[in-house]
């Protein structure tokens, strides 16, 4: 075997190209003589040391077996130490049950094996030297036995220790380059599956696209149709209206708020229910509650009177600056009817928009941009949902490739570092 390794120190000065395909058996010709002997005797270190661990199974069994068969003679002289016994032998028991044997010699495997039955070894070796005097002179034959089984055990698990360090750790770097080549194989068939998910996701998303397209298409269809114009002007309109009543009010506001506090704490606002209603209409809609008073707007000014009487007798009291202002607006309001243009305007735009808004046909083609409106929204959602499924598959892609460079990259490694041969995997 020392001449295998020979060859780990004649460096090549030329490169193999192989096949990803072929590497494997190209290595197992090349490195077959080394490994396939270092198999054999694991294997048989193996069989061995599973015989062994059957046999301390049994040894525990006995102890198990014998020391409850005198628990239940009840002989005040072996009791208590049969108890011990028959808790140590449980205890073994289990133990040496829970070691398992790897079924096929690999160096990982086999190293990691080999620690837990040391362990197990030395805290029974603990054991023993911590119960088994305590135990005599009772049981002798079967503590006799099991320690001979125990060291017979420790014998074999030795050779196997010494077989791990010395012979097959040297085999190791080969091992860790056969299981590269099968994560290698795993991964391509990943790279497979990833690249059907990509080229499904991306037409799925390219039908999304066009359908999308399509329902913008038909929204700017409806929105174009003349239903939807005329509304749309008689809202940009009322938009006008609705500032031009705010700023006309404008100095009216605070009087207002003034006149609501008053009329909310009984302190004589003189205001009649339908009034405050109004009033608080004004407060929180100035044009919706002025487009819908009637003809003259008899409420707003009959309002506006009291405010100027509660102004008047002083229960009602402004800045000099903002008092001044309402009152002449007041005065404009009551005396020349000032907002009476202004009124008939926003009159007749809410009674347009009633009308236009009940239409059969504005309220068809509204359902039916609600309808295209609500799937060009779910479109969008699904064109998200894919992007971001496709940036994940994407980027799966590209780590699975990624590894696999890496891999060959160490694999390429590692034959060099065992057989001094440059190899190009391709």
């Amino acid at each position: 075997m020392a001449n295998a390794y020979i060859l780990a120190g004649t460096l090549l000065s030329y490169s193999l190209k192989i096949s990803f395909k072929e590497v494997k058996a190209w290595l197992e010709s090349e490195t077959g003589a080394v490994l396939t002997p270092v198999h054999v005797k694991a294997q048989k270190l193996l069989n061995e040391m599973n015989k062994a661990l059957g046999d301390l199974v049994d040894a525990s069994r006995i102890l198990l077996e014998n020391s409850q068969k005198e628990i239940e003679k009840r002989n005040m002289r072996t009791f208590k130490r049969a108890k011990a016994l028959n808790k140590l032998a449980k205890l073994f028991l289990e133990r040496f049950q829970q070691i398992k044997v790897t079924e096929k010699p690999s160096y990982r495997e086999f190293e990691s094996f080999v620690k837990t039955a040391r362990e197990a070894f030395g805290v029974t070796d603990i054991d023993i030297r911590n119960w088994f005097p305590r135990i005599s002179p009772f049981f002798i034959l079967d503590r006799g036995k099991f320690v001979r089984v125990f060291e017979k055990a420790k014998e074999t698990l030795k050779e196997l220790n010494d077989f791990t360090a010395k012979e097959y750790v040297k085999t190791r770097i080969l091992e860790d380059t056969f299981k590269l080549i099968e994560d290698i194989a795993s991964l391509e068939a990943q790279l497979n599956v990833l690249n059907g998910q990509i080229k499904k996701n991306k037409e799925e998303k390219a039908k999304v696209e066009e359908e999308i397209v399509d329902v913008q298409q038909k929204i700017a269809g409806i929105i174009g149709k003349a239903e939807l114009g005329q509304l749309k002007e008689l809202e940009a309109e009322m938009a006008n209206l609705r500032m031009e009543v705010e700023s006309r009010l404008r100095h009216l506001q605070k009087a207002f708020v003034k006149l609501q506090s008053l009329a909310l704490h009984g302190e004589g606002s003189s205001l009649t229910p339908e009034e405050l209603k109004k009033l608080n209409h004004y407060l929180a809609d100035p044009f919706e509650a002025f487009s819908t008073e009637n003809a003259g707007y008899p409420i707003l000014k009959q309002i506006l009177s009291k405010v100027l009487g509660l102004i008047s007798n002083g229960k009602l009291k402004l800045k000099q600056d903002k008092e001044r202002k309402a009152k002449q607006e007041i005065e404009k309001i009551l005396k020349e009817n000032s907002l009476a243009s202004l009124h008939e305007q926003c009159v007749a735009a809410r009674l347009r928009k009633n009308q236009l808004s009940t239409s059969a046909a504005l309220m068809e083609t509204r359902m039916e941009l609600s309808k295209l409106q609500e799937h060009f929204e779910r479109l969008k959602k699904k064109r998200e949902a894919l992007e971001s499924e496709g940036y994940m598959v994407e980027r799966n892609y590209k780590d699975a490739l990624g590894k696999i460079q890496n891999y060959k990259g160490q694999i390429e490694k590692n034959i060099f570092d065992f057989t001094g041969k440059k190899v190009k995997i391709e």
